[in-house]
């Protein structure tokens, strides 16, 4: 008999932190992960984590935790996938310590991802981002602070944890103006800044006082804003976009949808999807192909360039009023 918790200690300080040099962010995903599995086993079994062996984590037992998840919590099957990637990695490394579980790992191993249909990018357009980008109220300290972190996000597409990582001295404002992060893989990049967002982050380092090793973006405190907090500022200005641009309303606005917007901007003005990929820090073009399958005005583009010349281009339009509503049914 062995127990499940000092490996777990184990894998994620040593395997984890040491070893394989996992980012924080990696860290805490998959401590959450473990929270999330030891709590329904304890509510299931009555026994408590630390008591646990590996027996009490079979195959049958993951495979209800991950419905779990998704029917009880309300989770995706993305963040069920998510989930049964961290528990087999612990499982993985179970195996080299405890060889005598050999057949329970393996069934836990054995477990596959769900499938499940990728929904189309959901980005904003012109006057939506301009609707957006006026909906904090300049009159406070806050709604400065998130202009500037909308300005920022919509116009160089980094990811939420980048954002909210950035300190005043990974931004450069003189020639050349542009953001340092840190992003997937521990890979750094840095992406250049419009003169108009420029201008914005300029005026709220003033304001900020550009110390250079503190948060870019902080609470009232002074502490890093959270992915919660931004989450929740974002609901609010949805809310009020909505009032100038109505279209907001069927939008889902999260920063990851401003990372979309970033790059369809780029895309439709013409660049390369290799280009996008470093932009955005993409690991393989493939994740960016994505964006190409959302814009429809590239694939009518790609459609009117096979259209015979001896055709008129166009669409074709009912003369009828009745036939033009039948149409559009």
């Amino acid at each position: 008999m062995s127990l499940v918790a000092p490996t777990l200690q184990l894998f994620l300080t040593e395997r984890l932190a040491k070893q394989r040099q996992a980012s924080p962010q990696t860290v805490t995903t998959y401590r959450n992960t473990f929270r999330l599995l030891l709590g329904f086993v304890q509510e299931r079994m009555g026994k408590a984590p630390r008591t646990l062996d590996w027996e009490d984590l079979g195959a049958p037992v993951i495979s209800a935790f991950l419905d779990h998840i998704e029917a009880d919590r309300g989770n995706s099957a993305r963040s069920r996938n998510t989930r049964l990637a961290a528990v087999r990695s612990l499982f993985r490394y179970a195996s080299l310590r405890h060889p005598e579980h050999a057949s329970h790992i393996a069934q836990v191993l054995a477990i596959p991802p769900k499938r499940f249909a990728r929904p189309p990018v959901s980005f904003l357009n012109r006057e939506e981002v301009d609707a957006l980008l006026a909906a904090p109220d300049l009159s406070r300290w806050e709604g400065r602070r998130d202009r500037a972190l909308i300005a920022l996000a919509v116009q160089t597409g980094l990811r939420l944890s980048e954002l909210i990582g950035l300190k005043c001295g990974d931004v450069e404002m003189g020639t050349g103006a542009h953001v340092r992060c840190i992003g997937k893989g521990r890979k750094q990049r840095c992406v250049p800044l419009t003169s108009s967002t420029t201008a914005l982050v300029r005026t709220w380092l003033k304001e900020r006082g550009n110390h250079r090793d503190e948060p870019l973006f902080p609470t009232r405190t002074g502490r890093r804003l959270s992915d919660d907090a931004v989450e929740r500022r974002f609901a609010i200005y949805k809310v009020i976009a909505a009032k100038r641009c109505p279209s907001m309303v069927a939008k889902k606005l999260t920063p990851h949808v401003l990372r979309h917007t970033s790059a369809m901007s780029l895309l439709r003005a013409g660049v390369d999807v290799a280009v996008i990929a470093l932009w955005l820090g993409h690991a393989d073009t493939r994740s960016t192909q994505s964006y190409l399958h959302a814009d429809m005005s590239i694939k009518e583009r790609a459609l009117a360039r096979t259209t015979p010349v001896s055709v008129k281009p166009g669409r074709f339009r009912p003369s009828d009023s009745l036939l033009a509503f039948l149409e559009s049914l």
